[in-house]
């Protein structure tokens, strides 16, 4: 093969579809290939002309067109066009023109017929636009976000039982305690009590034989030392369980549980080769099965302090990684960190109180922002606020709920869920406020619509009540919902502040980076992610009178209107749940690394399938921002006035 051929097949062989088909065919591809260049404006299709070539830009940028004249993408090196026009055996019906001077590999048509003909991942590539590639891989499920190979997980999704599949490694959280069979059974029981274990593993001291000697748990020293009197000088390893039974961290949980059973053990060692790394116990077992989420929100409501509800912040987040790697969705994640959110608030107000006395009025706790739309991630601050009795009197009674507040916000913090940065938190006086007020503030932010004032507030449209008086939170969110609808210009308001976080997508779909500070060359997940699906579906939701809160259940009650496109709210699920998983899996892997999360990622560290996927899903989002623009009028400068 000529050297001009080989840098032909090496390049497009290392991209989609090209590089699913076996290399006897594009050996065979290479030899028919042409090469076309085209300066900066030049029109590469025109409409209605005779359709010869699959189009492969090698170098530059080109610009697709409707037949309307209305620009229908930009696309850039190792993507394709001119496909639907060979498939249907038409002529061109989108024009193509350079924006750049680019060099295009033309395919025949005759070698892309063969092609699409003989192999079915190179005809369904091209039949797809980016939506339908994207909802392909929200199909495909998490196997593939780890890469491009299937990974071990749940056969069935979340919704099998996890200890059919997962591997006993994931269960081990805390570093295996261990000791000489010669120490003395006080020094035994002082290493346990120190690192607050029910279990402690005797180590053999020769090289030879198995390498745990012997095991002892609590139920040992009370069975076999305090309830026979032995002496407390004695070696440990005249009471300790011999011919340990133990499995190999790659082992599946339920072989464990099956072992376990048959032995009637409650403390399973597990090791790595010869190498003891953890115990097991059956309470973490009958927890991980569980889902965990149950349970913790069980243990909230039994702790009596706040040191004891903050000692639960290490399972949460073990919690977050075990559903990231069961497979649950987003939907699902972030619904069980939100209620986890909602009762760690609810058992804080409720322990409030108790030191605090009862509170001299009624009083409702709001939550805002993404706990109250079930979408709380491990990296999430707390947004709430106090709605008062309106016969609330600050002077003689504003102490008491400042101090509650205070009370609620250091709890939050201390369990994982930060100090907002914003100041919306009830500690702020501004946010402590009887209901009347509040109804008078939700008035004035839709009456007058200062933009400036509703780019802080707009957090406050996503509320519930979640403690205490939580009537008051549904007069506020009828308010909300029946001025709101009627109000033209206060959601333009609203669209042109949903339009000030962009995706991060390029002229050329390549991703825009941070140019410089602490996150140089990454980009945001949440802010130029997510944080523009939730803004135009608030927009929309409340255009429409949707009692809705969380967004996936706003745009299906959009859906049904005649506010979007038929096909685009779909297409914004499916953008909504991509990024949102690349971002919970980008935390789930840092929380595996013990790093604090956060929602920045370097394309780097992306697979190739990720960073694919993520361009369709925001080349979704910034499609369906320009149209916000176009339903709400949102470029009329008039708008901002009465």
């Amino acid at each position: 093969m000529e050297i001009e051929l080989f840098e032909i097949r090496n390049h497009i062989i290392s991209h989609p579809p090209f590089r699913h088909l076996p290399k006897e065919a594009v050996d065979e591809l290479v030899a028919h290939v042409q090469v076309a260049y085209f300066k900066s404006n030049a029109m590469i299709l025109e409409k209605g002309q005779a359709a010869e070539y699959l189009h492969f830009i090698r170098k530059g940028a080109v610009e697709i067109f409707r037949s309307s004249g209305e620009l229908l993408t930009r696309m850039g090196e190792g993507e394709c066009f001119g496909q639907f026009a060979l498939m249907r055996k038409k002529k061109v019906r989108y024009p193509a023109k350079a924006i750049e001077d680019t060099l295009i590999y033309l395919i025949p048509d005759d070698r892309f017929q063969i092609l699409y003909d003989r192999f079915d991942k190179f005809a369904d590539f091209m039949e797809e636009d980016n939506s339908i590639r994207l909802q392909h891989a929200l199909e495909q499920g998490p196997q593939r976000w780890n890469g491009n190979e299937i990974q071990t997980t749940s056969p069935s999704g979340h919704q099998g039982n996890p200890l059919l599949f997962s591997k006993l490694s994931t269960l081990l959280h805390s570093k295996i305690i261990t000791a000489s069979p010669a120490v003395t059974i006080q020094e035994a029981a002082r290493i346990m009590t120190r690192n607050r274990v029910s279990s402690l593993v005797l180590l053999a001291e020769t090289g030879s034989g198995p390498p745990i000697a012997g095991l002892i748990t609590d139920r040992d020293l009370r069975k076999r030392v305090i309830a026979r009197g032995m002496a407390l000088s004695a070696p440990v390893s005249d009471i300790m369980s011999r011919n340990i039974v133990t499995h190999q961290a790659g082992d599946f949980a339920f072989e464990a549980m099956l072992t376990m059973m048959r032995h009637n053990l409650h403390h399973l060692p597990i090791l790595d080769n010869d190498t003891p790394l953890g115990v097991v116990t059956v309470s973490d077992l009958i927890q991980y099965a569980s889902h965990g989420s149950i349970f913790i929100v069980g243990d909230i409501f039994r702790k009596k302090t706040v040191d004891e509800l903050a000692d639960l912040a290490p399972d949460i987040r073990r919690l977050f990684v075990q559903l990231v790697n069961e497979g649950a969705n987003a939907h699902t994640i972030g619904a069980a960190l939100s209620r986890i959110g909602v009762s760690l608030s609810q058992r804080l107000l409720q322990l409030g109180e108790k030191e605090l006395g009862p509170p001299p009025v009624p009083y409702c706790l709001l939550a805002l922002g993404a706990m109250a739309r079930d979408e709380l991630t491990l990296l999430t601050d707390q947004d709430n606020a106090f709605v008062l009795d309106d016969a609330f009197h600050p002077e003689s009674q504003d102490a008491y709920f400042k101090a509650l507040a205070r009370f609620l916000s250091d709890g939050l913090h201390r369990c994982g869920l930060h100090y907002c940065k914003g100041n919306i938190m009830a500690t702020n006086k501004q946010w402590r406020q009887p209901l009347s007020v509040w109804k008078s503030q939700f008035s004035d932010w839709i009456d007058n619509h200062d933009p400036r004032a509703l780019l802080n507030a707009s957090i406050f449209f996503d509320l519930d009540g979640i403690f205490g008086e939580t009537r008051f939170a549904d007069e506020l969110k009828h308010l909300i919902r029946t001025k709101a609808g009627d109000s033209p210009r206060f959601l333009t308001c609203l669209a042109r502040n949903a339009l000030l976080r962009r995706p991060p997508l390029g002229f050329f779909r390549q991703f825009v980076l941070e140019p410089d500070g602490a996150h140089k060359n990454t980009f945001n997940l949440k802010r130029r992610g997510t944080a523009p699906i939730c803004d135009l579906a608030r927009v929309h939701a409340l255009a429409c009178g949707s009692t809705k809160l969380n967004t996936e259940n706003r745009l299906e009650d959009i859906k049904k209107t005649d506010l979007l496109a038929e096909g685009v709210g779909d297409d914004l699920l499916d953008a909504l749940e991509f990024i949102s998983m690349v971002r919970i899996r980008n935390q789930a892997r840092q929380a595996e690394r013990k790093e604090a999360p956060h929602n920045n990622v370097h394309p780097s560290t992306l697979s190739a399938f990720e960073r694919r996927h993520l361009k369709d899903a925001f080349q979704i989002v910034a499609r369906a921002q320009d149209f916000l623009k176009f339903r709400y009028n949102t470029g009329r400068g008039s708008s901002n006035s009465r």
